[in-house]
């Protein structure tokens, strides 16, 4: 570019980079006009879904990422002919075959027959029953399943999926320990390797090798340019440029209680082995007073529904022998399937006041708006699990202040530190790729102003 007769050579780099910077190329189709229900950012999202082919959209609880990924299955079954996919956690598939009806779309739950639906809602763990060439489209429920980089699941689901023509990841969590997990949902997708993603943009600076990467101080900007290119991120509407003045969360009430117990200290700092193992111990010898301590706070609401989360099946059985199970229902993991749906069922539809399980379970996918009132029998160093078993009840549709009770003993105060620190790096990754999505505008929604022009003044005859 020249100024004034000399030439603006940053204008120029800046330009030269941009060309440089990997874009995922959209490989999708123009819609065909959508169900009613799907309007406003719910419909803005699912059209730049369909338009790019292969897509992710990375939406906060309760902002409609069922309906957008019924819609985009559904646009999907017109285009190819065939029917769709969406692979969603267990606990989840009757859930969303009850949205689908709801909303007016042809999906059923494969159990032993394979549907003859339009949309065919399959668990993962049912995946090697399916026969993939079936399917023109795919679609990740909860889709944070990929973040192992080596994990058989996400291995699988990669190779099985290569030649599927449209895909679709769906979760609130993309990498909720760390951005390079991104690399899985690119893969996936088709848009980039994880190891070409990792050689672009990220640095392994340890003195040994080791899976720990961090992006390099230069390539922020341009790294989540390239996200921003391949996934939608939103808190709210309003990162979309939508109203979001309807999509403000109640307040969050967090109560701490602390457990009085003896301990026999294992060795480690202050005399507690606050490792993962450490932290265990600990919790093993606290359990029947965690348990107590938990049935003095339900029954201070018996009126209430009540999610209680806990971390063994030993703290499991010993709570429901506690709570009753008239009122409750446990969900386990050793459970077979239909067992499992039946329970989940029961506490959703308000047959059961309340449920014990645990946040590998049922932590994920859930809608529980009508509880409000929840209990942790302990703390997890897992980032992901507290915010998603947090958010089956403090979500968006939730009318209700939610109070959480955590129950806590010594040498477990540093989990929440963890989790503190964890969930800042939560928030930066969602404001960088929020910023990244203004950038590029090819996300965002803007109302476009009509010009009516006024004047009749007299045009000029050499005009």
């Amino acid at each position: 570019m020249q100024v004034g007769g000399m030439i603006d050579t940053r204008s120029s780099y800046d330009e030269f980079l941009s060309s440089r910077t990997p874009s995922a190329k959209d490989i999708g189709f123009s819609p065909v006009e959508m169900l009613p229900c799907m309007s406003g950012f719910r419909a803005h999202v699912a059209d730049i879904c369909v338009r790019r082919g292969r897509s992710a959209a990375f939406l906060d609880t309760g902002l409609g990422k069922t309906s957008v990924e019924l819609e985009f299955a559904r646009q999907c079954r017109i285009k190819t002919g065939k029917p769709s996919l969406i692979l969603t956690p267990l606990a989840v598939a009757r859930q969303m075959e009850r949205e689908a009806k709801k909303f007016g779309y042809d999906a059923m739950v494969f159990r032993d027959q394979m549907p003859q639906n339009d949309i065919v809602i399959c668990n993962y763990d049912r995946l090697h029953l399916v026969d993939i060439s079936l399917f023109g489209s795919v679609v990740l429920d909860e889709s944070s399943i990929l973040k192992n980089f080596s994990g058989k699941t996400t291995d699988a689901l990669i190779s099985s999926f290569k030649n599927t023509p449209y895909k679709l990841c769906a979760t609130a969590t993309p990498a909720p320990n760390d951005h390079m997990e991104l690399g899985t949902h690119a893969e996936f997708l088709g848009v980039m390797d994880r190891s070409r993603m990792l050689m672009r943009w990220f640095i392994n600076d340890t003195s040994e090798a080791s899976q720990v990467w961090r992006l390099k101080g230069h390539a922020v900007e341009p790294f989540w340019d390239w996200v921003a290119s391949w996934a939608v991120m939103a808190k709210s509407p309003e990162d979309l440029g939508f109203d979001g003045s309807d999509f403000i969360l109640p307040k969050l009430h967090i109560h701490r209680h602390r457990v009085n117990a003896e301990v026999i200290a294992t060795d480690g700092l202050f005399g507690f082995n606050t490792s993962a193992s450490g932290i265990y111990e600990i919790k093993r010898q606290t359990a029947e007073k965690r348990v107590s301590i938990t049935s003095e706070i339900v029954s201070s609401k018996n009126n209430e529904a009540w999610v209680v989360w806990c971390d063994t099946d030993m703290e499991s059985s010993a709570l429901m022998k506690s709570l009753g199970s008239d009122d409750f229902v446990e969900v386990k993991g050793s459970m077979d399937a239909q067992k499992k749906e039946n329970a989940l069922e029961d506490f959703a539809v308000g047959k059961k006041r309340g449920i014990v399980t645990k946040s590998s379970v049922a932590g994920s996918g859930l809608n529980w708006q009508h509880a409000a009132h929840v209990v942790f029998v302990g703390r997890t160093f897992s980032y992901e699990a507290w915010y998603q078993a947090v958010r089956r009840c403090w979500r968006f549709g939730q009318k209700r202040e939610v109070h959480v009770h955590i129950i806590v003993s010594e040498g477990e105060d540093q989990i929440g530190r963890v989790l503190d620190r964890k969930a800042d790096d939560h928030g930066t990754m969602q404001s960088a790729m929020v910023a990244a999505q203004r950038r590029s505008k090819s996300v965002m929604h803007t109302e476009r102003n009509i010009c009516n022009p006024t004047f009749k003044g007299t045009i000029p005859t050499w005009l």
